[in-house]
């Protein structure tokens, strides 16, 4: 549309210019000749503009808002907006709160408000809407992953009930099962998932965290097994900790990110599943934490005397676990021992 209102404005000035020359080239020119130019050029532009504004069929109104209203974050202040005036809407409601979660995705600081519409619509529900416990539940989960062992986990428990084979519900309720460490009820939840043939990429996500648990409910069944730690079974020998100084390289103290939580994890680099073990802490800098078998994810899946790990110290800006671009991180390699000690450096960012 831009180029053709170009085009239509060349076009006349190039007809006003045949038509205003002939006037301002007479010998001698008149007084009136300039003035008759002008005055034809006028016309015309008016009178193209005129003439096109009434008969094409382009809405201008529409056009003319396009601009301000067509971004993301527009459109969703104008729903807000609307359900401000009828606050009884519940598809309204879970309809805000999805809009504020994916916002949410590239600015946390929107998780609050996604909160918020879905405990509305869940009010409105009456605690008896699947998408409405689910949504509120994923964005607790957005602000903080611990809440999976807590509220949010309640709601997921609750929308299993009224829909036992909703796969968001089961992946949920299986991974609040293994921070409850309810690892039979994770096992069976993930698989009544898996028989619901899940796409390729996610298959073998699922498959892995039955494995791992699977492995991790092994080693806990014999009554004689080897050393434990907390009174888990290890499944390869004896427990082992290790105490990570945590420091922010000079060159990123511009970048720390307020109250955005700080997750130290030793992971296994050669294989797939959750860390070997994990904390949430502050991020504030230096400090020092330790970690040791009992602080896997899944009972009996810690680390192990004599393992090669890596141990990873990440600021979250999004406050969940999974890391997103940007976030600030540093990594050592680690020979596990029964006790040790390491230093970690934040100096990196996250591709």
């Amino acid at each position: 549309m831009i180029t053709f209102i170009v085009i239509a404005v060349a076009m006349v000035l190039a007809l006003a210019a045949l038509l205003a020359v002939p006037l301002l080239s007479r010998r001698p020119p008149t007084p009136q000749s300039p003035k008759t130019a002008l005055v034809v050029l006028i016309v015309l532009a008016a009178g193209a503009c005129g003439l096109y504004m009434t008969f094409s069929n382009w809405n201008w109104s529409s056009a003319a808002t396009a601009a301000a209203e067509g971004s993301p974050q527009s459109m969703v202040a104008t729903l807000a907006r609307r359900l401000a005036r009828d606050p009884n809407d519940l598809s309204g409601w879970l309809l805000l709160g999805r809009s504020y979660s994916v916002l949410a995705e590239r600015a946390p600081e929107e998780t609050p408000l996604a909160i918020h519409a879905y405990e509305r619509a869940n009010e409105l529900a009456k605690g008896e809407n699947v998408d409405a416990l689910l949504g509120l539940a994923e964005a607790l989960v957005a602000q903080d992953d611990s809440q999976l062992a807590g509220r949010a986990g309640d709601l997921v428990d609750k929308a299993l009930t009224l829909d036992p084979h909703s796969p968001k519900a089961l992946f949920y309720g299986a991974a609040s099962a293994i921070q409850r460490r309810q690892l039979p009820l994770a096992r069976e939840r993930f698989t009544t998932l898996l028989a619901q043939n899940p796409p390729d990429n996610v298959r073998p996500i699922i498959e892995q965290q039955i494995k791992a648990i699977d492995q991790a409910l092994g080693a806990a069944a014999p009554p004689a097994g080897p050393a434990t730690d907390a009174g888990v079974p290890l499944a390869g020998g004896a427990s082992a900790r290790v105490r990570i100084h945590i420091t922010v390289a000079p060159t990123l103290k511009s970048d720390e990110k307020g109250d955005a939580p700080l997750f130290v994890f030793v992971r296994d680099p050669g294989a797939a599943g959750p860390p070997l073990a994990v904390k949430r802490l502050p991020a504030h800098f230096p400090q020092t934490v330790e970690l040791s078998s009992a602080d896997a994810m899944l009972a009996g899946h810690g680390m192990q005397v004599g393992q090669n790990v890596e141990i990873v110290a990440r600021i979250s800006g999004s406050g969940g676990p999974l890391a997103r671009t940007g976030d600030p991180f540093g990594s050592v390699a680690y020979h596990v021992a029964a006790t040790g000690a390491v230093n970690v450096v934040i100096d990196r960012l996250t591709p």
